[in-house]
């Protein structure tokens, strides 16, 4: 049974669902192979919408046994029911991924359930059915990266996929990793009871995010209790009947040393998933990192076949991958569609969270770009002082001779919200003084932003 559409999108994640509402929307006929039970991808089953739950759970579940108290809020030790916070998150993903289903029907978008196979261009084989098409996307995502020698089985030894769901908190939870996903679910786990250790190769956490902002949100996670060990890599993990056995040594040599845990999650980053989609028989060029090579057009080496998303170059990030897959469908639709791939919002989801938009200090100075940098601190904030949340701050890089905003940078409650102004300001190639100028409403965290854009001409009014 051959089946013709105009487009065949492979992986149902953020770049793929969108990608294809979008091409289906401006009048294309569309058709999603997905080998998940559930669209979605990676993103909203077992990644950014289930782990945003816990942490939104746990968040509270620490505020009400540290902070009620001293609001006049007398409601007792609170008592973790695990099994409930996990059915909370299972329901934030069931909803999220129904919400997918009901746009691909409402767009007339046919979801063809199996695992896709290029055979050619312009033919893609999904289980029993041989789709044609005039264009194939390939957004087919990632996979967790794995460590050579330590082997993943998601009950004590887990990946992101088992850290969302573990049956009982750790008394020892030990994080390979210090990146994004490490830190948010040891932030879960820290929160609920487990003594979290974070064991990062590199000699700070979070890498490639501005020093500045580095150094203050390692002072404030080892001040939650957090354990970092910098510098340093792990060799071992030995399973024993009484847990398990961790094997570290410093990353540039060094003295080796033992330490015990209870589950270890391994979060090294993640790797592109193109496995199986018959790429190397078409003669589709990967790079040595195995992401699809595509051109400004998201276009491979092979005439109708695009690729989008994780499995390409650029930071793997859902909402990345849903504009290069919103603008892919506008291109083939007719239509212009582009990416800027200098404002792309990058957030960490703990408390406080942190948030960046475009260069960091110490890129603009290895580009030998001249800047001026404005900083305000949430200690000088009133909303700030009024929650008790004065942790963190804003610093906004500009350009020395032109004034327009190169780079956002927060540390704070909610910075993941307020990073959307400041990537609002940059896409219309805002100057630092445009910010300042805008009135903002108070009292608000968002002040912090007006104020660290004054702060560039180094006339902050509240410090």
């Amino acid at each position: 049974m051959a089946d013709a559409f105009d487009l065949v999108v492979i992986g149902a994640g953020p770049g793929g669902y969108e990608c294809a509402i979008k091409a289906a929307q401006l009048g294309l006929s569309v058709a999603v192979v997905e080998k998940r039970d559930r669209l979605g991808g990676t993103c909203l089953n077992i990644g950014c919408i289930p782990s945003k739950a816990l942490l939104h759970a746990s968040e509270l579940f620490h505020e009400a046994g540290h902070s009620f108290e001293g609001m006049g809020i007398d409601v007792g030790k609170p008592k973790l029911n695990l099994k409930q916070m996990l059915a909370f998150k299972d329901e934030a993903v069931d909803g999220n991924t129904k919400g997918v289903e009901f746009l691909f029907k409402k767009n007339k978008i046919e979801w063809v359930k199996g695992e896709g196979v290029i055979e050619a261009p312009g033919k893609v084989k999904a289980g029993n059915r041989t789709l044609e098409t005039k264009n194939i996307v390939i957004a087919t995502g990632s996979d967790v990266a794995q460590l050579p020698g330590i082997e993943i089985d998601e009950k004590t030894i887990v990946s992101s996929t088992g850290a969302i769901a573990l049956e009982k908190v750790p008394g020892k939870l030990l994080v390979i990793g210090g990146g994004v996903i490490g830190l948010e679910l040891g932030s879960v786990w820290g929160r609920l009871g487990a003594e979290v250790t974070v064991v990062e190769f590199l000699d700070n956490i979070l890498p490639g995010t501005d020093g500045e902002v580095v150094k203050n949100f390692t002072r404030i996670l080892k001040k939650q209790g957090f354990a970092l060990k910098l510098g340093t890599k792990v060799t071992k993990v030995e399973k024993q009947k009484s847990g398990l056995k961790v094997s570290v040594e410093p990353s540039k040599g060094g003295d080796a040393e033992t330490l015990d845990a209870d589950v270890v999650l391994v979060s090294i980053g993640r790797v592109a998933y193109t496995a199986g989609l018959g790429l190397d028989k078409l003669g589709v060029k990967t790079d040595k990192r195995g992401r699809v090579e595509i051109d400004a057009g998201y276009k491979t080496n092979v005439d109708g076949i695009y690729a989008i998303g994780d499995c390409v170059a650029g930071p793997m990030l859902a909402h990345k991958a849903m504009e290069e897959g919103v603008a892919l469908a506008e291109q083939l639709a007719g239509h212009y569609g582009a990416v800027n791939y200098d404002v792309i919002p990058g957030v960490v989801y703990t408390s406080p969270e942190v948030a960046s938009v475009g260069k960091t200090e110490e890129q603009l100075k290895e580009a030998g770009i001249d800047y001026n940098a404005g900083k305000f601190p949430f200690t000088a904030n009133g909303r700030a002082k009024a929650n008790k949340t004065t942790e963190g701050f804003v610093k906004i890089l500009a350009d020395k001779k032109t004034d327009r905003v190169l780079g956002v940078h927060i540390v704070g409650v909610n910075a993941g919200e307020m990073i959307a102004e400041a990537a609002i300001a940059m896409e219309f190639s805002s100057s630092s003084e445009d910010i300042a100028r805008i009135c903002f409403a108070h009292p608000t965290m968002s002040e912090a932003v007006k104020e660290a854009a004054l702060a560039v001409t180094g006339l902050p009014i509240h410090m």
